[in-house]
């Protein structure tokens, strides 16, 4: 054997198993193109929380050791083999792609070295999502829990750690998937139509991130136009009677405010003669944050926010209007259920998770309604940075019985379990914090099609007054209340206005779903399906442009806002504007793009 071969077969025996040489993707479905550029040792290696960032920080992402066990049991004394963290094991990309089901559990397990440069108190171990019950332990001792398959959680692990040398990180995951009441969106365990694959454990970013004993947890930033300012409330994790928040704001690197207060208080900062943030123009202030004890830093996180103001009023026609920064506006947009042909819920790069934005920009859009999923932090602010409204759905489980589309609701409403209703509290108060301080953000839908929907009045009321400085859009599609801000019904294939509120906005919250199945780029050959099929872009691109022509007729009429059904194809549903595995665009762009500003500028 040449030095060469030696030396290489003396990597590999050091490297041993769980490097790169050991992962491939899993199948043989359709995947997109940057699933062919994922390096196992660089997955995703991007600060995952933009809008809150410090300096230091370490990436866990990576190959870690899995096993699929029965739930009774305890942890394997041998595991499976490899998965790519933070691809879901039901995925391509974890090189797993195998079924749970809610009889069983995943483990996973990795070690990790602290850098000795790290002297700080605390060490934070952040999951940005894990569907849905997470058990953590750190060099075998429980650190924590968490039920919720939508939003971030984190641990302090620093009293767990081992004085030297590696350190050791095992989870345990259970996923009822469609047999239990949790949010869970479109994944079932049978899936077909318009439901999915089932997404089960870790599938977003985890990462550790040190601090100081005490330390900013999360930032709450409301802009208020009308008065030329914006309140930021930090809250401090640790916090003590003397300590200090101190925020800079600056506009293109040149500070415009700086404002000092206690932990306690909200501070309250001039921003004179503000850049306000629009589709067009979606300008963003940077901001710095600061704790401090006696003058000294303790804590220092970057944001930022946007000068905007959503909220509604009577046109000169009597037709109750959106607006932005005092401006009448249509919401206009696709329905994004963010799935990925390799990745399932996560995509496979910073890339693709901004590429579906900038092509919905691209055809003219102004707003996405992001539907039953709630996606990594960087995908709003790509939102933010690109100007793009976000109607952000409650990813709804459990059952619903009943679904009235076409009238106000009559019937008996759904009655959840007190352990059902309690799992949708808890996790859509944590979206709704963990999404706050997004400007993008403009209206809130906590049901969908009666899906799970219960006591509506109750939860639109408390969602508006959790967050008043957005829209409710109390139920999506049927089961209608008059409560919240919103009427929205949904009509497949074509626009209708079969119901109008004249005290709230009326929206069409879903419409279109014009299919076109393309060889070489679809989930399922056999089983694929629309609302309407079509042959060719060019009767797919006549079709939606005959919709559209309607739909500027109904926008006089009394809609304020549409969602066109949808961006991509997801599995087996062929009607997106692009192929599942975003290779093709399906539509002819310009023509689109032209016939969507014309429905944008109905509204004056």
């Amino acid at each position: 054997m040449s030095k060469t071969g030696v030396l290489l077969v003396s990597v590999f025996m050091v490297l041993g198993p769980g490097t790169s040489a050991q992962w491939t993707p899993a199948g043989d479905k359709i995947k997109s193109r940057w699933a062919e550029e994922i390096n196992p040792e660089n997955v995703l290696p991007e600060y995952p929380r933009p809008i809150m960032e410090r300096s230091e920080w370490k990436n866990l992402n990576g190959l870690w050791k899995y096993a699929i066990v029965p739930r009774e049991e305890g942890e394997p004394s041998d595991y499976d083999g490899d998965i790519l963290v933070p691809f879901a094991v039901e995925s391509s990309l974890s090189g797993v792609q195998r079924r749970v089901g809610d009889e069983n559990v995943i483990w996973y397990k990795r070690s990790f070295d602290v850098p000795a440069s790290w002297k700080k108190e605390k060490l934070l171990l952040h999951f940005g999502a894990v569907d849905w019950r997470a058990d953590v332990w750190v060099n075998d001792i429980k650190v924590g829990s968490h039920e919720g398959g939508y939003t971030p959680f984190s641990f302090d692990i620093a009293p767990f750690l081992n004085e030297r040398g590696t350190q050791e990180i095992k989870v345990k995951v259970w996923d009822p998937t469609d047999r239990g009441p949790q949010p869970r969106g479109k994944q079932v365990t049978n899936p077909e139509g318009i439901w999915y694959t089932p997404v089960s454990g870790i599938w977003q970013t985890v990462w550790l991130e040190p601090v100081s004993r005490k330390y900013i947890a999360r930032l709450r930033t409301t802009p208020d136009i009308d008065k030329n300012k914006v309140f930021v409330d930090a809250e401090v994790c640790g916090e003590s009677y003397g300590d200090v928040i101190q925020v800079i704001v600056k506009d293109e690197g040149e500070v415009i405010a700086k404002r000092s207060a206690s932990v306690t208080e909200v501070l309250e900062l001039d921003v004179e003669s503000p850049k306000l943030w629009t589709p067009d123009n979606p300008y963003l202030y940077d901001m710095e944050v600061f704790l401090l004890r006696n003058g000294e830093v303790i804590d220092k996180v970057e944001s930022y926010f946007a000068m905007r103001k959503v909220s509604m009023k009577r046109d000169k026609n009597g037709i109750v209007r959106f607006q932005l920064n005092n401006e009448n506006i249509f919401h206009f947009g696709t329905l994004d259920q963010g799935w990925w042909p390799d990745g399932l819920y996560t995509a496979p790069s910073d890339e693709a998770l901004k590429y579906d934005i900038v092509k919905t920009k691209d055809l003219g859009y102004n707003m996405i309604r992001k539907h039953v999923k709630v996606e990594p932090a960087r995908w709003y602010t790509h939102c933010d940075r690109l100007g793009i409204l976000v109607w952000q759905d409650m990813p709804n489980g459990d059952v619903g019985p009943v679904w009235q589309r076409t009238t106000y609701f009559d019937g008996m409403e759904f009655q959840r379990t007190a352990r059902s209703e309690e799992i949708y509290r808890k996790e859509w108060k944590e979206i709704m914090d963990y999404l706050y301080s997004y400007p993008g953000i403009a209206v809130w839908v906590p049901f969908n099609e009666g899906w799970g929907q219960f006591k509506t009045k109750e939860i639109a009321e408390w969602t508006k007054e959790y967050d008043p400085s957005r829209l409710v859009n109390p139920a999506s599609g049927g089961n209608h209340y008059p409560v919240g801000d919103i009427l929205d019904i949904h009509n497949y294939p074509e626009p209708k206005l079969y119901l109008y509120d004249a005290m709230r906005a009326t929206v069409l919250g879903e419409y279109g779903g014009i299919g076109l199945a393309l060889k070489d780029h679809l989930w399922a050959p056999e089983r694929n399906w629309g609302y309407v099929q079509f042959k060719s872009s060019k009767e797919v691109t006549d079709e939606y442009v005959r919709f559209a022509e309607e739909l500027k007729k109904l926008v006089k009429a009394g809609f304020s806002a549409a969602v066109y059904t949808q961006t991509t194809d997801v599995e087996m549903e062929v009607n997106g504007l692009m192929t599942y595995d975003r290779k093709v665009v399906k539509v002819d762009e310009e023509r689109i793009k032209a016939i969507n500003r014309e429905v944008i500028d109905v509204v004056e």
